[in-house]
């Protein structure tokens, strides 16, 4: 019989109104319904500080709003990193299945990239929202989160800023593998966004949305100032087809129900390999 999982969500969202709490939550019990999860608790990481403990298999760490090039706030980002750093440091020493799994979902994936120092962050020229093909590359297509998924798939982006420029050999050193980049635009002169990385074999992260719904999206894009953006930015025919595309079962909602879960899935066999 496998061992049940321990989860951590560290929140990041600092009291912001969000869809991708309850997004979270609803894959953690949708995931629980077929596997017990023993715990599921929530750390609000930016106002109150507050970090779990190493005695979970597996930490979610969520997007959040602001700019992820060094908010002082509270001196929360210190605390983010010297957490990352005792993550890190208890895996070092232990055998494969008692160590610890992160996934980085957008801010704490533009975070990580800083704290690994594998690509660089920067602001954006315009804001990215809206639901958008991710490309795989060679190793994105072996990699066990993303598997039944189409190539590209369907996620949703929502960022002001960005990781690009990766530095394959601080990747290499770290045996970290990109896996998945932005559409390549040849006619537009500006930087592909890094979309996923592998940061080692406990460590993954992706710079758009994997949790996020149809049900999230449709009240982002019918609230009037991301309408507004979105029209503003690509016209009414862009929001249009935002509307359709979340209509579509093989678009988001099938990004939504397999890699988080398939993450989760994934941890759980580790944990409970022999």
């Amino acid at each position: 019989m496998k061992s049940p999982l321990k989860i951590a969500v560290l929140d990041l969202y600092a009291g912001t109104d969000n869809q991708g709490m309850r997004c979270i939550r609803e894959i953690i019990e949708n995931f629980s319904a077929k596997v017990h999860v023993a715990a599921v608790d929530v750390y609000e990481c930016r106002l109150s500080k507050s970090f779990p403990a190493k005695d979970y298999d597996v930490y979610l760490s969520t997007g959040g709003p602001g700019s992820p090039l060094g908010d002082d706030t509270n001196n929360w980002e210190k605390d983010y990193f010297q957490w990352l750093d005792s993550v890190i440091e208890f895996n070092r020493y232990k055998p494969s299945k008692e160590r610890k799994h992160v996934f980085f979902i957008c801010h704490s994936f533009q975070l990580a990239c800083r704290y690994f120092d594998v690509a660089t962050v920067n602001k954006r020229k315009s804001t990215s929202f809206g639901v958008f093909p991710v490309h795989l590359n060679d190793d994105g297509e072996k990699e066990t989160v993303f598997m039944g998924l189409s190539n590209p798939f369907y996620a949703v982006d929502n960022r002001e800023y960005q990781a690009v420029q990766p530095d394959t050999e601080k990747l290499n050193v770290l045996g970290a593998k990109v896996l998945a980049i932005e559409k390549e635009r040849l006619h537009v002169p500006l930087e592909r966004a890094i979309m996923a990385i592998r940061f080692n074999t406990e460590m993954i992260g992706t710079q758009f949305h994997p949790e996020a719904d149809k049900e999230g999206m449709l009240t982002y894009l019918h609230g009037a100032e991301k309408k507004n953006m979105v029209i503003q930015n690509y016209g009414e025919e862009k929001w249009k087809s935002m509307i359709d595309q979340l209509n579509d079962p093989d678009k988001i909602e099938k990004t939504n129900a397999t890699i988080l879960s398939q993450f989760l899935q994934s941890c759980l066999e580790a944990k409970s390999a022999q």
